[in-house]
């Protein structure tokens, strides 16, 4: 996106009486429902669309019928707050949504995991509990307009969750691969890069090809072609398996003995799934400077890049760390 293009957006502007006030309660809850975000007092923002128009519509009619007053307008940003600052404003708002779901889908795994619970065991209502998980996920995935990074972590839980509870062996989509097999190819993941996706980039580029290229696509579903392998993504040769990320699995799977990895694997998976399995005083500090990294660098390619920069950076102080 280039300030030469800017996107065009929809705002509703209104002006609701102070009272009562559950007219300004519910405006406010439909607001959320339909995904708009607030980019100052009493100016909504979403991106432009007939959906858009007809939710923001429905809500105008609201806010008249109740005594107070609006308009839509179709606009763009050419100066101050920028296209990328509102999409920001969005993806901030799906975050919070999709962790919500992370951290239940993460602590029904641990519970199954654990024993305390069965899933497959009739008293224990799992399917409920997942087809609730799942209906929140439907919902939320219906007002991210602009793929929030949480997004794909959210939707290979509930997979987990789902094939647990049908009673399907969550096992690798591959075998073991062997690093020779691995050279040459073209990497494919999820578009809108964060902490998984961008740590195995890394560890592919820094243990089994210097040259690997990657190749970024929207939505969860995708067929690849001949030469191409998919991580961090449904049906991939390398995703998520019960409560370990795509990062874990890697490591695991092609038999990486290097003791750095262990702290490295450990950051990734809290920062990943949210569940301070490991508490690393570490992880908090790096947490920061990669949601600093996604927001000044919206390309994917670019964000790789200096991604693997940083996680390049982050090894070398583990193996300072690691002793002999």
């Amino acid at each position: 996106m280039t300030s030469n293009d800017p996107r065009k957006w929809l705002l509703l502007i209104h002006q609701i009486p102070p009272k009562p006030n559950a007219l300004r309660v519910k405006i406010w809850r439909r607001l959320q429902q339909v995904g708009a975000a607030a980019v100052k007092q009493s100016v909504y923002a979403m991106p432009l669309s007939e959906q858009s128009r007809e939710d923001l519509s429905w809500i105008l009619k609201e806010i008249i019928a109740g005594g107070g007053e609006g308009s839509i307008a179709e606009t763009r940003f050419r100066e101050g707050l920028t296209d990328e600052q509102v999409i920001a404003l969005f993806q901030s708002a799906r975050k919070a949504d999709y962790e919500k779901i992370i951290q239940e889908a993460h602590q029904l795994l641990s519970e199954w995991g654990s024993g305390q619970s069965d899933p497959l065991d009739p008293a224990v209502k799992s399917p409920v509990q997942v087809s609730k998980l799942q209906r929140r996920l439907e919902e939320v995935t219906a007002i991210d307009f602009f793929q929030a990074p949480e997004r794909g972590t959210a939707e290979i839980l509930l997979k987990d969750l789902t094939s647990r509870v049908s009673g399907e062996s969550v096992t690798a989509a591959a075998p073991r691969a062997r690093f020779d097999n691995l050279k040459g190819k073209k990497w494919v993941t999820r578009r809108n890069l964060f902490v998984d996706r961008i740590a195995c980039g890394w560890l592919i580029r820094r243990f089994v090809d210097r040259e690997a290229g990657f190749k970024f696509v929207g939505g969860p579903h995708y067929t690849p072609a001949p030469g191409e392998l998919r991580f961090d993504m449904f049906e991939g040769e390398f995703t998520h398996e019960g409560d370990c990320c795509t990062f874990e699995v890697m490591i695991r799977r092609l038999a990486f003995q290097d003791r750095a990895l262990v702290p490295m694997a450990e950051m990734v998976h809290d920062i990943d799934l949210k569940d301070a399995k490991y508490g690393r005083g570490e992880t908090a500090g790096f947490n920061a400077l990669l949601t600093g990294l996604v927001g000044a660098h919206p390309d994917d390619d670019q964000r790789m890049e200096e991604g693997i920069r940083l996680f390049e950076n982050l090894y070398a102080y583990f193996q300072r760390r690691k002793g002999p």
